[in-house]
């Protein structure tokens, strides 16, 4: 009898990557209805999913092409000989997603199997697999970044080495063949240390973007996280280009995750797009928060992040018209990290002749002042503390919609520092400006500028970006900054629909 392999199908699911969200077919459908309706009516479009799980994308696209050609190719059984020989492609995330997709595509999880629905000469078909390991430089793959003390083991467990992006020539894979469409939802991120060793996952779904880009199909169109709108690590290069391209057409954006992938949390949101080679003008923006929808047609690149609510933009407009600095700007909000001590800092319990106290997220303790090696010009000054982390952790409202956005706040006095886990905003030796201070962040005016810039639940020195710095020799009301800033009645109204009082 011949010996064929098996694959230990518990050794795949144990293997498989929580970072990998499936795709339901009500989803797949709202990204393909993007694509014009010719695509599915010629012979000749060619299809791919670079990073096909279930198969879902490929098998709505067989849908589609199945009624389009019925006028061109009559007989059925031929039509899907066509379809799937010629025009849909992909490539498995894994070897147990490769199995999925080619049982909802061919009906058979061997493309050349007696149940296939059209045969071909090998088991793949046009959905391919291979295990690839990835290619370590300095502890890390040059290709995707993954942690070689995290994903350098046994042949047994998935590497993770996705095909797509392990390689410098992506249009090898199917023989230079020229594509219309790349089309999927691909991995969003990758772990690179091992758990509580500095930054656990890095994002990867801005490398499959690029990688298709790389190819120059006539369209491009993915589910990924929200979060390269304004921030993510490693991001910077990936907005800027996503946002000055020109190309891209169409945006949907959810705020809630649950909302486009239910059950599933992934903090910020996601979004889908729609990229036109031939495309160059605005992007039609459609946000949905609380199941409400609101389009707009903008030019992505506006601000150097992208504001995700429509109704936000003029308010916006009206803060920079004044063209004052913002608490962005030095002596503002401090960098992370605001006096060299990470949050797992343990102090001492007991005081000292000449030390300083540190607030940590464990409590007050007491740390030397020569080993303060950050910040030495505001450890002796009032200063306001805030917490690192939002007050909305998941990046979610609250039941009725709403954000408190900054979370534990406190006025420090001289010689009083804090770890990591909290910023610094406007140092001063006048106790009463930085009261003044404190005050004017509470406002729902200032949480509603600074929730604009939030995609995530940590809060860092770009987040003030739109925050104006204003005359803190006096106290701030919301209602005196509505006021300078010639607020309209239905730009308050947003503001305060959007943000709850801070108790």
């Amino acid at each position: 009898m011949e010996n064929r392999y098996n694959p230990d199908v518990l050794n795949c699911i144990a293997n498989l990557s929580n970072d990998e969200v499936f795709t339901p077919p009500s989803l797949a459908n709202q990204l393909l209805d993007l694509l014009p309706s010719g695509l599915f009516e010629s012979p000749e479009t060619k299809f791919l999913d670079p990073f096909t799980k279930s198969g879902v994308f490929l098998r709505e696209i067989v849908k589609r092409l199945d009624k389009g050609l019925e006028s061109v190719i009559p007989d059925r059984q031929k039509r899907i000989d066509h379809i799937m020989h010629n025009q849909v492609y992909g490539i498995a995330c894994t070897e147990l997603t490769s199995l999925l997709a080619r049982r909802s595509v061919y009906c058979s999880k061997t493309a050349s199997g007696k149940h296939s629905v059209t045969k071909f000469e090998t088991p793949e078909g046009n959905i391919l697999y291979k295990p690839l390991s990835h290619t370590w430089e300095g502890g890390k793959c040059i290709y995707c970044g993954a942690s070689q003390a995290v994903y350098d083991r046994g042949s047994q467990a998935e590497q993770y080495a996705y095909q797509f992006i392990h390689t410098d020539k992506p249009a090898k894979i199917f023989g230079n063949m020229k594509f219309d469409v790349i089309i999927g939802n691909p991995p969003y991120q990758l772990q690179v240390n091992e758990s509580g060793k500095g930054l656990g996952a890095i994002p990867l779904y801005n490398k499959f973007v690029e990688q298709a880009i790389r190819l120059s199909p006539r369209y491009l169109s993915m589910i990924i996280p929200s979060r390269w709108f304004a921030g993510g690590v490693g991001l910077d290069d990936f907005r800027k280009m996503m946002l000055s391209c020109g190309k891209i057409s169409n945006i949907v954006d959810f705020t809630d995750s649950n909302d486009c992938f239910p059950g599933v949390d992934i903090n910020g949101g996601v979004c889908y797009f729609l990229w036109q080679y031939e495309y160059d003008g605005p992007c039609d923006f459609c946000n949905i928060t609380n199941s409400k929808l609101s389009n707009s047609i903008r030019k992505l690149n506006e601000f150097d992040i992208f504001i995700r609510r429509n109704e936000s933009v003029s308010i916006i407009h009206k803060v920079l018209s004044h063209k004052g600095k913002t608490l962005s700007h030095p002596g503002g909000c401090s960098s992370q990290t605001p006096y060299g001590f990470l949050s797992t800092f343990v102090g001492k319990s007991e005081k000292e002749e000449g030390d300083c106290e540190i607030v940590s997220s464990k409590g007050w303790m007491y740390v030397a002042k020569k080993d303060i090696c950050k910040g030495l010009d505001s450890v002796d000054s009032y200063k306001v503390m805030i917490s690192k982390l939002s007050c909305e952790h998941a990046g979610n409202p609250n039941k009725d919609g709403q954000y408190r956005v900054l979370s534990r706040m406190e006025i420090l006095s001289p010689n009083q520092i804090c770890t990591q886990s909290y910023l610094v905003i406007c140092p001063s030796k006048n106790s009463g400006e930085v009261e003044n201070t404190y005050t004017y962040l509470r406002t729902k005016f200032v949480r509603f500028l600074i929730l604009q810039t939030l995609v995530g639940m940590n809060i860092s020195i770009s987040n003030f970006q739109f925050v104006p710095w204003v005359d803190f020799s006096h106290p701030w009301t919301d209602e005196m900054l509505y006021e300078k800033y010639k607020l309209t009645q239905e730009e308050i109204e947003f503001i305060e629909s959007m943000i709850r009082p801070m108790e």
